[in-house]
């Protein structure tokens, strides 16, 4: 989201936001004189809210929640998707207090804007209020622009944000960027939706694990877990996606069910409790065995809610996945991707060694994309 923030020595209100290289800011007014700073800060504190809220509705579409039945979650995501139209108006004329009472809004946005209009109505100074209409205005499409898959200028935030549901546009984005080198390419992490990377980065996971089993002779489930023992992999994750692969789920349905269960558990929910009861119990099992007491002491021993990353889950998970790309090569290389043009192994130098790994991966990336497209219909 963007940070709205004041300079007390421009006397300026200044915004920023995350790109995924680093932040951006800018200047969006200068502030009256004579203002009181708990003023000046309330206005900033507002639109931060503003902007939050704003996103929140692009982390959690109504179109990822299911119902859409009256008072359903989904129908509450949508409504507050809707108050975007609400925004300037709120902003221009504020609920203000009267007679000992105000009108508070029930959604958050709304209220938001209501917050940022009742901030300037105490500042009480046009240039300001005209220049904050105008950057409400901005925010909120960007998070348009993000919607309909366009994370380019203030949009580009979104690269920061897990989400509940993957564009389609973001994920034929991130396949382009996969077939150009299927390790990963700097630019997965800087322009595209996390969230949407992960699907594509499962579909080449996927791919990259049939060309190691098919070189290596192993079974496809234990690919990355053996490549675990060539070099220290991140196995848990990559291994649980591709389990659900073989299951029949696709790549968008397994990477955004983690996703969500990981969003869900940042906001202090847990949607299936009879599972983790049962993980409980599984858990307590294998723990009695492994000390051999029946009633083993659990209270030194934790256990995670999600494999992902809760305050990251869609870019950790990203990164899982590229993780599990890269031990697929280690143990297709492994299992006799040799380089005879440069003679015996044991003769080689450092340049040598260089040229035969990059012949390596180039080989290896060749025979990922051939399997990735002829499995395409799997990421459609």
């Amino acid at each position: 989201m963007t940070r709205y923030s004041v300079d007390p020595d421009q006397h300026r209100l200044i915004a920023s936001w995350g790109t995924g290289e680093g932040d951006l800011s800018t200047r969006i007014a200068a502030l009256p004189d004579g203002a009181a700073t708990s003023d000046l800060l309330a206005l900033a504190r507002s639109l931060t809210q503003l902007s939050y809220a704003a996103w929140r509705t692009y982390t959690h579409p109504a179109s990822a929640a299911g119902s859409l039945e009256p008072d359903s979650e989904g129908w509450r995501r949508e409504k507050e998707r809707e108050a975007f139209a609400e925004v300037p108006g709120a902003i221009a004329e504020p609920h203000l207090p009267h007679g000992g009472a105000m009108m508070v809004s029930y959604s958050p946005l709304t209220e938001s804007a209501h917050r940022i209009g009742r901030a300037l109505h105490d500042l009480d100074d046009e240039a300001l209020t005209k220049a904050v209409l105008t950057e409400a205005a901005l925010e909120l499409a960007a998070v348009e622009s993000a919607e309909l898959g366009d994370l380019t200028h203030r949009a580009q935030q979104a690269v920061l944000l897990s989400r509940e549901d993957a564009s389609p546009v973001q994920v034929a984005a991130a396949d382009r960027l996969l077939e150009q080198d299927p390790f990963g390419p700097t630019e997965l992490f800087s322009t595209v939706d996390p969230t949407a990377a992960a699907v594509a980065a499962a579909h080449w996971l996927a791919a990259a694990v049939e060309v190691a089993a098919e070189s290596s002779g192993e079974d496809p489930a234990t690919v990355v877990l053996l490549a675990d023992t060539i070099e220290s992999l991140p196995h848990e994750t990559p291994t649980l996606v591709l389990g659900l692969l073989q299951d029949g789920a696709t790549p968008h349905e397994a990477v955004t069910a983690l996703v969500r269960h990981a969003m869900h558990i940042t906001d202090g929910l847990l949607l299936d409790p009879v599972s983790l009861r049962n993980q409980l119990e599984d858990f307590e099992e294998t723990v009695a065995e492994h000390t051999g007491e029946d009633d083993p002491d659990l209270d030194d021993v934790a256990v995670r809610l999600t494999p992902l990353d809760p305050k990251r889950p869609a870019r950790d998970l990203l990164e899982d996945l590229l993780a599990g790309i890269h031990g697929c090569w280690l143990l297709h290389s492994e299992s006799g991707d040799e380089d005879e043009d440069l003679g015996n192994v044991e003769d080689w130098d450092d340049e040598q060694a260089e040229e035969h790994q990059r012949r390596s991966h180039e080989r290896f990336a060749q025979l990922v994309r051939e399997t990735a497209a002829s499995n395409r219909d799997r990421l459609i």
